[in-house]
């Protein structure tokens, strides 16, 4: 049981959370990520959430009869697919957080990286068509919202200076929504246990890792293949000024609320060296 003073010690805080995978899946794992959202907002922590939804982008994709095509990881995305992602992303998903923020007693408002120009973009690569690369984060908005009490819930798109709307890793939203706002906390959601010392064995989870460790592991292949990109994720965000970076097991019920207040249980946290 995670007691209210270990949540009040968030009060003034700013806590970005990335939602996302299996957390985002299934109703209960849902509530759950949302009620522990509403207890951090209520203690009077500063809470933006940054999501994505590539499954459900997926699912209705394949509905239409339009093929997944990917690259390095990130979905190639022609104007017809930019078009169906606004529908999911700044639609549906977005909405449906905002409305499970305000049953648990908290303004959960629903944005997008393109309202009021949050996330400018450039084009990240010719062949993945409308797919981003995050050049500025305008915290304006971002900050008017948490000033006045409410939680932006960030919908993964951003703008282009031609004025165009991008397609956009949420982990690097969230990443630079975090930087930008020189959050105290950064939480990424992931369907993963955390860095794993032997990938195959979620017992081996290393609670914590500095900067020059998270080199280290590289180096020696610890963090290998998939992981790299994450912990890329974390490390810059440290460097970016952020205080810590958890990888978080979204499978687990309130895992942030367990990250935050009652140890590591539920993945790695990055920190400065």
């Amino acid at each position: 049981m995670i007691s209210s003073e270990s949540i009040e010690k968030y009060k003034g805080k700013t806590v970005v959370i990335k939602y996302g995978g299996a957390a985002m899946e299934t109703p209960e794992l849902k509530a759950g990520v949302m009620a522990d959202v509403a207890a951090l907002a209520k203690s009077g922590a500063r809470v933006v959430i940054v999501h994505g939804g590539g499954k459900e982008l997926t699912a209705l994709l394949k509905k239409t009869g339009k093929e997944s095509v990917f690259v390095d990881g990130l979905r190639v995305t022609d104007a017809e697919t930019r078009d169906f992602a606004m529908m999911v992303f700044c639609g549906k998903i977005n909405k449906e957080l905002a409305s499970l923020l305000s049953q648990n007693g908290v303004r959960g408002v629903g944005i997008s990286g393109v309202d009021a120009g949050c996330v400018l973009v450039s084009q990240k690569d010719a062949r993945l068509g409308y797919v981003g690369k995050v050049e500025e984060v305008d915290t304006y908005l971002i900050e008017t919202l948490t000033d006045a009490g409410c939680v932006p819930v960030i919908s993964s798109m951003g703008i282009g200076k031609d004025g165009g709307i991008y397609n956009v890793n949420a982990d690097t939203v969230a990443g630079s929504v975090a930087a930008s706002l020189k959050a105290d906390v950064l939480i990424m959601m992931t369907d993963i246990s955390g860095v794993c010392r032997d990938p195959k064995d979620s017992s081996t989870v290393i609670p914590a890792i500095t900067l020059s460790e998270a080199e280290e592991l590289k180096k020696s292949g610890v963090i290998s293949g998939g992981m790299i990109p994450k912990t890329e994720c974390c490390t810059d965000a440290i460097k970016s000024g952020v205080g810590r970076v958890y990888i978080t097991d979204g499978r687990v019920e309130h895992s942030v609320l367990s990250s935050l207040c009652g140890g590591n249980a539920c993945g790695t946290v990055f920190l400065p060296d």
